[in-house]
């Protein structure tokens, strides 16, 4: 019988997924599923669970909380196989803010569909990127996202913000807050598979999902599976037509508008020639003001339970 062991941490969604934890554990017991859960008391705290589940006998190991629960699980599994230790699937119960990285890889929002996933046991290889830089040298991995610039600085903003002001309402906030106070476009060297863009840019996001801020469509045809990262590199432009172009991403319908690159590649290399890069990766701060980044996709590495 498969072993499962459900990580919750409780913080995610501004502490609502603590209010979830009666109603999981309600409707795991109804599944009759074997498993464990566990409140967790800190970021390591998750990562340590997750690095030693299949050593523990779990078969799957769920993150249940935001992108920032599913950023460290997907790190201890990295770390685990890296260091060539058995690895356990891996689940995601959706109780973040934004909640980009189950939304990028097709799991359904809400307790009982994304458990019901769970349930039915799905799964799929996904790819997982890499970023060395910044705060670390080492590198750390990510599932969905790495940005460079102007969605970086948006997050930034919208965990400013009250608790009542949760997903998207905090993210477009956060987007006009950093659009209108917050401006900067450094000149960036983008070193890609086969060609290297040397422009002052807003920002460049580098994608292994698809959704980034709850609602930020930047690459609606990326693939987690094909080894390749798909980029969208923002050219430097006026407020309003940052704004306007804004509202393009939000719907996913910015390809081929004018201030718009979006190439695909497996490796990246950012090097600020002018200014210094704000990074974030899954929503982790990488570095607010670093020199360079290198960003590597590494292919088909974790078995993610998923309906896509």
């Amino acid at each position: 019988m498969t072993k499962y062991l459900v990580i919750i941490n409780p913080s995610a969604g501004k502490w609502q997924a603590e209010k979830s934890i009666p109603e999981i554990n309600k409707i795991l017991t109804e599944a009759k599923l074997d498993f464990d859960l566990v409140k967790t008391e800190s970021a390591e705290h998750v990562y340590e669970l997750a690095y030693n589940a299949a050593a523990n006998g779990y078969d799957v190991v769920v993150a249940g909380g935001g992108d920032g629960t599913a950023n460290k699980v997907v790190n201890a599994l990295m770390t685990a196989k890296k260091d060539g230790k058995a690895v356990a699937k891996m689940g995601v119960i959706p109780l973040g803010r934004g909640n980009d990285f189950a939304a990028s890889m097709g799991i359904k929002p809400g307790l009982n569909e994304s458990i019901n996933s769970i349930l039915l046991g799905k799964t799929r290889h996904i790819d997982v990127g890499q970023v060395i830089g910044g705060d670390y040298p080492e590198g750390m991995y990510f599932g969905n996202g790495v940005g460079i610039g102007f969605d970086t600085i948006v997050g930034f903003e919208a965990a400013k913000l009250p608790a009542f002001l949760n997903g998207t309402p905090a993210y477009v906030l956060g987007a006009l807050s950093t659009l209108f106070f917050h401006y900067e476009r450094p000149l960036l060297k983008i070193e890609l598979d086969d060609q290297t863009i040397e422009q002052a840019c807003a920002m460049v996001t580098t994608m292994n999902g698809v959704r980034l801020g709850g609602t930020f469509m930047i690459a609606p045809e990326s693939k987690p599976d094909d080894g390749l990262f798909s980029i969208l590199i923002v050219e430097q432009s006026s407020r309003i037509q940052l704004l306007k172009l804004l509202v393009k991403v939000m719907g996913g319908t910015h390809a081929g508008h004018p201030l718009v690159k979006m190439p695909l590649s497996s490796k990246v290399k950012i090097s600020a020639l002018k200014g210094t890069l704000a990074c974030h990766a899954d929503g982790e701060t990488i570095c607010e003001k670093g020199e360079q980044i290198t960003l590597i996709n590494h292919h088909n590495q974790i078995e993610l339970i998923t309906e896509a």
